[in-house]
């Protein structure tokens, strides 16, 4: 080996080519035709896999459709044939078989060889157009084992086929027949008056992945959407190879006459609280294209657009958004430049109404997109010749002027429908607004929740408050935390209480009703926060019940009025913000004793203290005693107060877990127990007065402690 051969390739490189003259025009390959589309197929329909073999079949669907928006045609079969292939039939004017001037070659040839070639380019065919870059059919045809066209058209059937985009003819069926390299020919003579296209294609499993496969439940989606976009139009899609589940075949048929209102309808999931909008509109924008003149060469020239709008949307009772929105009949799942106008529109215009009908207070913000739409159901169409799509699978809208046109028309159409004086449309145009004001102030709220919860207060403090008097056990089933009414009882409950799993809170008084304050003031709440916080599980959405420091929570108040109304605003905290505590059935009220009788001489085995816990139950046992002899002091002790009691009678009759009766809280009727709550714990003083007023002959007034 000679000392020149010995050196290592990358040093030939690293020094022979440092000035570029091994790089030079022979190393630049140039891809003519279709190869561009074969050696970069991911360019052209996004992937290889399930989603690039879907995008295909649309590509030539929305060729017959386009048809069908111009009004030539209103019938589209959709065939998945057993052997692979899938073929779509339309009855429209049929793809032109003259021979193109500049090529020389049939227009069939020239849609399926030729890159942007088409009727969409501004030479009058279409006026508004889902296929718009003229490369949907050539790119099918250049991923394609095999290609057949027939072409319906002056009385005569024309048929071509392709192999992986060379035109010809095979001699059989399938794409591993014979070929042979030819142009259109006549198949046979037909009437005059019937027109039309069929193409059938085989996919090129060179191309894609073995794994793609198309989705008969996206095809049926898709076809269903489309007879909604275009009323009037039928698509069938018939099964043969087998797609729909457990192998089984099949045929659909999609017609929808209501157009995009029944498509609202149809998306809709909840109840409606306003008819289906319909607004609609057009405007005019002016921009420099590139032209097919006379000759066939492209001129730049100002031409005047008209873009269309067509929208049609309902508010309902649920809090998500659906929104579809379309470009002539092409789904733009990524929004684009109409649907940032149409959401402009709809927040903009819910504002100024609102500021006008002083339904939103001069102090609170202005809602925002989020809240106007919360609830709605929308399908957002323009139509326009051209329009600017960012790549070939037209995604996102880019024309800019799309913006302005459905801004303006949205704008003019919803604020007439905010501002109506008509019955029944003033109703439900409040009741929009009102819900959009609703959903404003939920967000805020929870947004100074959230920033409540972030700030260092005692509420997020790692040590717990020094009024708590802890149990030493960590078993949180046995564990229990008395909420104990002022700080006289806390002492007697101290000396009660078994210190190994029984916690005692102290509260002062009455705290704050939960039901008419915001949650900011919640949390401010002395003891509302500490509560909070020695229970240990949080608040609100964040409450989790498995952070739960006791077992069971047993509020226990005096047993007169005011304990009564202590042990209702624990019950509100509970039930607003600690509820999965109540579901699980971990929310107790003791029953403290309300009169204490004390016997005389008792016999052997009987109590000389007897506990009764109500008046009625006091005389039926003082009936009880006289009618058996049994004597008793008559200085009846009436319990004011957990701190009258000295420890061993708290023990015995209230905290004692062999002794003491509780009363499980539960939620048996959660809507019942929202209205009664609301009722008797909310803003509206009105109703709660008309309920006392209602429910007093019904009292029963020994009951009352006076």
């Amino acid at each position: 080996m000679t000392a020149e051969t010995s050196v290592p390739s990358t040093a030939l490189l690293a020094g022979a080519d440092r000035d570029g003259s091994n790089y030079t025009a022979r190393h630049l390959l140039v891809l003519e035709g279709l190869e561009a589309v074969r050696k970069r197929p991911g360019m052209y329909i996004g992937s290889t896999d399930s989603r690039g073999l879907m995008h295909c079949l649309w590509e030539i669907i929305d060729n017959s459709v386009d048809e069908a928006l111009g009004g030539y045609c209103d019938h589209i079969d959709v065939i998945l044939h057993d052997d692979g292939s899938v073929e779509v039939r339309d009855n429209g004017r049929g793809i032109p078989v003259d021979a193109e001037p500049k090529t020389g070659l049939s227009g069939v040839e020239v849609v399926m060889t030729k890159l942007h070639a088409g009727g969409k380019f501004g030479g009058g065919s279409y006026a508004a157009s889902g296929g718009l870059h003229g490369v949907g059919a050539s790119v099918v045809n250049a991923l394609s084992a095999r290609l057949d066209v027939e072409v319906d058209r002056s009385g005569h059937t024309h048929a071509i086929s392709f192999r992986r985009g060379v035109p010809g003819a095979f001699a059989a069926a399938g794409p591993d027949a014979k070929f042979e390299t030819g142009g259109l020919r006549k198949a046979k003579k037909i009437p005059r008056t019937r027109t039309g296209t069929r193409v059938r294609y085989w996919a090129d499993r060179q191309i894609f992945l073995k794994d793609a496969k198309l989705s008969l439940d996206h095809l049926h989606q898709r076809a269903r959407q489309t007879a909604f976009l275009v009323p009037g139009l039928t698509i069938v899609v018939r099964d043969e190879f087998g797609l729909g589940e457990g192998g089984s075949k099949g045929e659909e048929s999609f017609r929808f006459d209501g157009g995009i209102s029944e498509f609202c309808e149809y998306l809709a999931t909840d109840k409606p609280v306003c008819d289906v909008l319909r607004f609609s509109g057009q405007g005019t924008f002016k921009e420099t294209v590139p032209v097919l003149d006379d000759h066939g060469q492209m001129t730049p020239t100002e031409v005047t657009r008209e873009l269309g709008v067509d929208v049609a949307m309902r508010w309902g009772t649920g809090y998500d958004t659906t929104l579809k929105s379309f470009v002539n009949i092409i789904a733009t799942p990524k929004g684009g430049t109409h649907v940032a106008g149409f959401e402009q529109a709809i927040a903009k215009t819910m504002n100024e109404v609102l500021r006008a009908k002083k339904l939103l207070r001069v102090a609170e913000d202005d809602v925002v997109k989020d809240d106007a739409l919360e609830g709605l159901t929308a399908v957002v169409t323009v139509r326009l010749a051209e329009p600017q799509f960012e790549g070939q699978t037209k995604e996102v809208l880019g024309t800019s002027a799309a913006r302005r046109i459905v801004n303006t028309v949205i704008s003019q159409e919803f604020k007439a429908f905010l501002t109506s004086t008509k019955r029944d449309a003033a109703a439900q145009a409040r009741v929009v607004m009102e819900k959009a004001v609703a959903a404003a102030r939920t967000r805020i709220a929870a947004r100074q929740h959230k920033d409540a919860q972030r700030r260092k207060t005692a509420l997020e403090s790692s040590s717990l408050p020094a009024k708590l008097a802890d149990c030493r056990s960590d078993d949180v089933d046995r564990s229990e935390l008395f909420i104990v009414e002022g700080d006289s009882a806390l002492g007697t409950a101290k000396l009660a209480r078994n210190s190994e799993f029984q916690a005692l809170l102290p509260i002062r008084g009455k705290i704050l009703n939960v039901q008419k304050s915001s949650v900011t003031d919640m949390l401010k709440n002395v003891e509302c926060g500490a509560i909070i916080q020695v229970i240990g599980a949080g608040s609100g959405r964040t409450f989790d019940i498995d952070a739960a420091r006791y077992g069971k929570i047993i509020m226990m108040t005096d047993a007169d009025v005011d304990g009564s109304h202590i042990r209702c605003l624990l019950l509100t905290l509970f039930q607003r913000y600690m509820r999965p505590m109540v579901e699980a059935g971990r929310v107790f009220a003791a029953v403290p004793p309300l009169h204490r009788i004390e016997l005389v001489q008792p016999k052997k085995g009987q109590d000389k203290y007897v506990y009764t816990y109500s008046d009625r139950e006091l005389r039926e046992k003082l009936l009880e005693f006289q009618s058996k002899g049994v004597r008793y002091k008559d200085s009846i002790q009436r319990y004011k107060g957990l701190g009258e009691m000295d420890a061993d009678q708290l023990a015995e009759t209230t905290m004692d877990p062999r002794h003491r009766t509780l009363r499980r809280i539960n939620l048996a009727d959660l809507e019942a127990a929202e209205q009664v709550f609301d009722l008797l714990m909310g803003n509206d003083v009105a109703p709660r007065k008309e309920f006392i007023s209602g429910s007093a002959a019904t009292l029963d007034r020994s009951r009352i402690d006076a």
